[in-house]
Order: structure tokens, then C-alpha cells, then sequence
């Protein structure tokens, strides 16, 4: 996928999962990751910086497999925040899709319009 498209949208994926449920980090990543590919390199730096902004609170829990794990709780100001950026998101995803579906769904739809245009072009050169 690419990078460009990930970093923009990473935030709001982690807040759709904490606006679900109390979650830690790995859990966080695991399940980001059954849908797009994630590292800890760029979650761990969102979850920082949204607890800092007070849209998240932290707690510690005992583990069964070890140390305690620091589980996300989303605060009401994150959850404002999340549907803030839930409406933005739809609204731009949804001119994006106007624009970008213009030519047709299908790849093969999309190459037949562009295979007919140079077809054009080159008829009239």
C-alpha cells in the first residue's frame, strides 16, 4: 500500500478501534493488520500523541503472559474528535470515489476508455 496514503489514514483507524472497546498496543496492531499491512514503528507514535492531546487515558491491567499492559481508553473529547474525523473522512472518500470511478469500476473498463482516446488521437495525427 502506499506510505502516503497509510500515513494519513492510520489515525483515524486507531481511534476506530478504540471508539469500539478498551484495547493495548499489540492488540491495536493485530488487528489494523487484518487489514492493512501496520508496524509498531507507527502506532506506538499515534497512541504518544493522541494520549498526550487527552483524547486517550491509559490504564494498566495484569497479564496472564507477563508485565501489566497499558490498555487505550477513548475519552469523550477523543470520541468528539473520532467523529470529526469520520465525517471529514467520508466526505473526502467520497469525492474521491466520484472522481475516480468517472472512467468505470473494472480495470478493464478503464483500459478500454483509454485504449479508445489514443486510438482518437492517433487517428487524427
Amino acid at each position: 500500500m502506499n506510505a502516503q496514503f497509510k500515513k494519513g489514514i492510520l489515525e483515524l483507524c486507531v481511534l476506530s478501534v478504540l471508539a469500539e472497546d478498551d484495547t493495548y498496543g499489540y492488540q491495536i496492531i493485530n488487528k489494523l493488520s487484518e487489514f492493512i499491512d501496520v508496524s509498531e514503528n507507527s502506532i506506538y507514535p499515534i497512541l504518544r500523541r493522541l494520549t498526550q492531546e487527552n483524547y486517550f487515558q491509559t490504564y494498566l491491567e495484569e497479564s496472564n503472559e507477563g508485565a501489566p499492559r497499558k490498555y487505550y481508553s477513548i475519552t469523550e473529547k477523543g470520541f468528539l474528535y473520532y467523529l470529526q474525523l469520520r465525517e471529514e473522512w467520508d466526505s473526502f472518500i467520497g469525492g474521491v470515489y466520484q472522481i475516480i470511478n468517472q472512467g468505470g469500476k473494472k480495470n478493464e473498463e478503464i483500459y478500454r476508455r483509454l485504449k479508445t482516446r489514443i486510438e482518437k488521437k492517433t487517428r487524427s495525427e
